[in-house]
């Protein structure tokens, strides 16, 4: 976490639940798009639960690298349906910060047709920067 500087430009109003940008400096770690399904292969029940379980397994790849929430510089929100996320913001907001603690790095979501998983309400890409100190 200490390789990241959070960017805000002046007067910009400050953002609720992510970054405007992140600048970062270290190893650079890239977690392909996660969904809402455990090491079994099943799915969590409703959005709010499949963006946690999206989230814990973006953790565990991150582990791997010996990395975790704190390293995370952008994620990218693949939804279903926009309006389920309006409807779920206090959950999402709730797991997200049970997860992720209250790092909030530069974000986007992002409406979708549908996902390849038929189940899925959502996928999450992660980028993270290791600290060199590390």
């Amino acid at each position: 976490m200490s390789g990241l500087r959070f960017l805000q430009p002046p007067g910009w109003p400050k953002p609720k639940g992510y970054a405007n940008g992140v600048a970062a400096s270290g190893e650079t770690i890239f977690v392909g798009g996660q969904i809402g399904w455990d090491v079994g292969g099943r799915f969590a029940d409703g959005l709010p639960a499949q963006i946690g379980q999206a989230l814990e397994n973006i953790l565990a790849v991150l582990a791997e690298a010996g990395a975790g929430p704190g390293d995370i510089t952008r994620l990218t929100w693949y939804l279903v349906d926009v309006e389920d996320y309006l409807a779920h913001q206090a959950e999402i907001g709730a797991a997200y910060r049970r997860i992720m603690g209250r790092h909030f790095p530069a974000m986007a979501v992002v409406e979708v047709r549908r996902l390849v998983e038929r189940q899925a309400l959502v996928e999450i890409e992660a980028t993270a920067v290791r600290a060199p100190s590390r």
